[in-house]
């Protein structure tokens, strides 16, 4: 059931789009309004700690954009040393051999951010000025105050692939390099210069909590390469359908940076844009935040537009991440914002990657599911958009979250079962079709499957000749449909640990790991085989 939307009435928000509702907000929520409550709030909530968020300055701006370094926000100014950076977080550039990006979070203004790196923990002598995207929400209900977040962002270009390097972020009062603050380094390393092989790791819907930490901790154990989140990050946004409501809090991103930071300070945690991440109020087309919060590849078709839509290479596999609420029948807040462009672009990726001698495998993820039974289903509007060009240019695995379970498909071909893959199966796309993978058991609330059917994986194999399901149609229509195509399911916490390698036979091997680091499923994918 979706929440009372306490900033724009229920009723108007259902029909709206995200630039109306933005629209909407901005009027509503005009300067002189938001300082009077932001000054009220900040009385009320005086004992608060650091990260609550109080904000006696808010500025009605709302944007990511960013502000003069060393400027600060608001009248709140606090000696640098007693301000700590917290949730780190990598990503990398759109080439990960030589670009990585650096971002992290103050609890107040500082001046002079920056990123010390090296070779060694003792040599960071090399200094790299950060760029400050602040972000303000006002208090939009009488339950939450205003917050106000500094998130800061380093670029770092010309490094040396195939390479481990130390890092440190720091700001006036705060150098990382100091003795005292040495336990505060982090580590990266950047992609080879040549395929080897590696694993990397995916999930979706994550939250913050008990079983999110958990999951974190044991992908660590993986040690990945890179990490691919599909979308629905944090939950800030409880409602899920694009809109302002009462129960959204921006300091539930403080905490989910917090959470994740054990392993996004090493790990570049790639990730996309899901339902739950559009937030109307800091900009049109909802992406601001995500823009102010993240520092991702900017080789999709506009990284303003659309933040989560990029692309990269690692080793032999080509990566391409996707913007889903741009093509959802289900959820229509965003659709069409793209105007055609993201599905064009996305066309000359898959053409360049597959021309691209070095590639032997395209994953694509993106948040929607094309293929999956459980409580949302499958979204007809991914299947339209992209299903022919995925077949076209023979994707191996496309990765998505939206059903908190796990799902995974046969291999599918025009629509149907081109080869079955039961558990422990290998599978070539060139011949089979393409394997879709619901990965949304990252830590929020669980989901299950349809009345009587069965969980069926690694260790209780539960096959089933078909099952009754439905996908979302135009006019957000449930178009009935009988699948055969659902080959292992299972409704648990657990993520995505795939293995790549390289060579004279290329080949994912595909793991999905419960929660309790046992394995649920695992198969293989090997073109021409």
């Amino acid at each position: 059931m979706d929440t009372p939307n306490v900033g724009i009435p229920e009723r108007l928000a259902a029909g709206m789009s995200m630039p109306e509702q933005h629209a909407h907000l901005r009027a509503k929520f005009s300067r002189r309004t938001v300082l009077a409550r932001s000054f009220a709030t900040a009385g009320a909530v005086g004992g608060a700690s650091l990260l609550a968020g109080s904000s006696a300055g808010a500025r009605g701006t709302g944007g990511p954009a960013a502000r003069p370094l060393g400027a600060p926000a608001g009248p709140v100014r606090v000696d640098g040393r007693l301000v700590a950076p917290f949730g780190r977080h990598l990503a990398f550039g759109a080439d990960p051999r030589t670009q990585m990006r650096i971002s992290w979070q103050v609890p107040l203004a500082v001046t002079s951010p920056y990123v010390r790196v090296g070779p060694k923990p003792w040599e960071l002598s090399q200094k790299i000025e950060a760029e400050v995207r602040d972000l303000h929400t006002p208090a939009l209900s009488k339950k939450l105050p205003a917050v106000e977040q500094y998130y800061l962002h380093a670029a770092l270009d010309g490094l040396r692939p195939g390479t481990t390097y130390y890092y440190g972020v720091g700001h006036d009062g705060f150098d990382p390099a100091s003795p005292e603050r040495m336990a505060s380094l982090g580590t990266f390393r950047t992609a080879p210069a040549r395929p080897e092989t590696f694993v990397f790791t995916a999930f979706g819907d994550q939250g913050v909590g008990y079983h999110a930490l958990a999951n974190d901790q044991l992908l660590l154990g993986q040690n990945p390469a890179f990490h691919l989140h599909a979308g629905d990050l944090c939950y800030a946004d409880t409602t899920g359908h694009g809109k302002e409501s009462d129960t959204y809090d921006a300091r539930v991103w403080d905490s989910f940076l917090a959470q994740t930071e054990s392993v996004a300070k090493s790990v570049p945690w790639m990730v996309t844009t899901g339902n739950h991440d559009m937030e109307a109020w800091y900009s049109p087309n909802g992406y601001g935040g995500q823009r102010a919060r993240w520092s991702l590849p900017e080789n999709g078709f506009d990284p303003k537009e659309a933040p989560g839509v990029y692309s990269f290479r690692y080793g032999n596999v080509g990566v391409v991440a996707l913007d889903a609420n741009d093509v959802s029948y289900e959820i229509p807040a965003n659709r069409g914002h793209t105007d055609g462009r993201q599905t064009a672009w996305l066309e000359r990726r898959l053409r360049d990657l597959r021309a691209d001698e070095e590639v032997d495998f395209v994953v694509v993820f993106f948040h929607h599911c094309m293929y999956s039974t459980s409580t949302h289903a499958s979204d007809g509007g991914v299947r339209d958009a992209w299903l022919g060009l995925f077949t076209r240019y023979q994707v191996d695995l496309v990765v998505n979250g939206h059903n908190h379970v796990y799902e995974r498909t046969d291999a599918i071909k025009d629509g149907k079962v081109g080869r079955p893959v039961p558990v422990g199966a290998s599978t070539d796309p060139t011949r089979d079709g393409i394997v879709y993978v619901t990965a949304g058991g990252a830590g929020k609330d669980l989901y299950g499957f349809g009345p009587g059917v069965e969980d069926s994986h690694e260790g209780r194999v539960r096959d089933r000749e078909s099952i009754v399901s439905f996908h979302w149609a135009k006019g957000r229509r449930h178009a009935p449909e009988t699948v055969e195509w659902s080959r292992v399911r299972y409704t648990g916490f657990s993520f995505l640990a795939v293995e790549a390698t390289a060579g004279a036979r290329p080949r994912l091997a595909v793991s999905a790991l419960a929660a309790t680091g046992e394995r649920v499923d695992h198969f293989e994918i090997a073109r021409g085989s």
